[in-house]
């Protein structure tokens, strides 16, 4: 790719795949040996930091380099320079001409950046640019893909390249985090695959629906349970897994009702299933709620939900669903919250899991909850 006289090179490919360190070869490279005028742009002031922090040290030891903090620029002494710039504020990123420009993640970067200001710059000098990127759906980057691989298109090359051909990863690490990672994510962000899907992150849940009811405990078996915290507008959620048959056997769901008489019904569905362990949500009103059950004797475990322990915990069910790994209730609830819930992609890694806005995900989250305790039982872990 850095022999490659294209002047645009659209770059796809899994995660730690070395995009970035191609990106910033590429740039200091043009910068240093061809004296251009060089932008580094990133989705996020803190992914543009770390670039600028890893370029400066990197030419630090040059005889005459002036070295811009405020403005994050590096002069070189034979007239190159290199800029290094967030495209969080489209509206900020203004300049003169360019040479080169390099947008790291640029499926996470507004199309407004490249159309309306970077291209422009490159108008002059007929300069080039540098797409990095894990694919993010079928946006403006898999636009631009779709164009360097059209044999007519003489200005553009397209580039493809999945995790795996890194050859730093071993072949058992990748392996480990297939058996543990949903299909979609393992291909957009392992494979570099684009994908029409949307945001969706349970499939397969019709084939997950298992059609015989059970409507009581059944002599012998091991029972774990799910909760979901709320009140007014939200639900408290109870989800029941039989363990050993990992089918989901029982869902309450309620709300508008105190916490004394939302604590009386899991005690009375407790008491009822006798399960081995209960994980239940901690988050402000759960904190409460879980310490004064803790106080009748029943075995809570709470589950604090940060940014970083909601990702495991909804990949983790969600794998379950698809591999066939747990059978689900048909209830109109569930299916309709699992069907609608969404994982939006972050530029600096990881997805956000949620609701639609106007929805609920109560009934989610227990039965995450719950598959959760059948795969840890009462351990602790410390997400944050």
């Amino acid at each position: 790719m850095l022999d490659s006289s294209t002047r645009f090179k659209v770059v796809a490919c899994g995660r730690r795949w070395g995009k970035t360190e191609l990106g910033k070869t590429a740039i200091v490279q043009a910068a240093l040996q061809r004296r251009q005028q060089t932008w580094w742009l990133a989705p996020t002031y803190l992914m543009a930091s770390q670039v600028w922090r890893d370029v400066k040290t990197s030419l630090r030891q040059l005889r005459g380099l002036e070295i811009s903090e405020s403005e994050r620029r590096l002069d070189l002494p034979d007239g190159g320079m290199i800029a290094v710039r967030s495209a969080h504020n489209p509206d900020s990123l203004r300049g003169a001409g360019l040479d080169l420009a390099v947008l790291d993640e640029a499926a996470y970067i507004d199309r407004r950046v490249w159309a309306e200001i970077v291209r422009p710059m490159l108008a002059t000098s007929r300069g080039g640019a540098l797409f990095l990127s894990t694919p993010f759906g079928r946006n403006w980057f898999w636009e631009l893909f779709r164009i360097g691989m059209l044999d007519d298109e003489d200005e553009w090359q397209s580039f493809h390249f999945a995790t795996a051909s890194n050859p730093l990863i071993q072949r058992e690490e990748l392996a480990s985090i297939k058996r543990r990672t949903s299909e979609h994510i393992w291909r957009s962000e392992y494979l570099a695959e684009f994908s029409d899907g949307g945001g969706q992150v349970f499939r397969r849940l019709r084939e997950a629906v298992h059609p015989r009811r059970i409507s009581a405990p059944q002599a012998g078996h091991d029972y774990v349970f799910g909760v979901d915290w709320g009140r007014s507008q939200d639900y408290t959620a109870i989800a029941v897994i039989d363990a050993g048959e990992r089918r989901l056997v029982a869902l309450d769901r309620f709300n508008q009702i105190g916490w004394h008489l939302q604590r009386g019904r899991l005690l009375a569905l407790a008491a009822r299933w006798r399960p081995r362990v209960i994980w239940a949500e901690a988050n402000s009103i759960g904190e409460p709620n879980i310490e004064a059950l803790q106080r009748e004797g029943l075995p809570l475990r709470p589950f604090l939900t940060t940014f970083k322990s909601k990702g495991p915990l909804i990949e983790a069910l969600a794998l379950a669903i698809e591999r066939g790994q747990l059978d689900l209730l048909d209830d109109p609830a569930l299916l309709g919250e699992l069907a609608s819930y969404t994982m939006t992609p972050l530029a600096g890694g990881g997805y956000r899991y949620s609701a639609p806005p106007g929805m609920h995900d109560d009934t989610v989250i227990a039965a995450a909850l719950a598959w959760h305790a059948l795969q840890y039982g009462g351990a602790l872990f410390d997400f944050v």
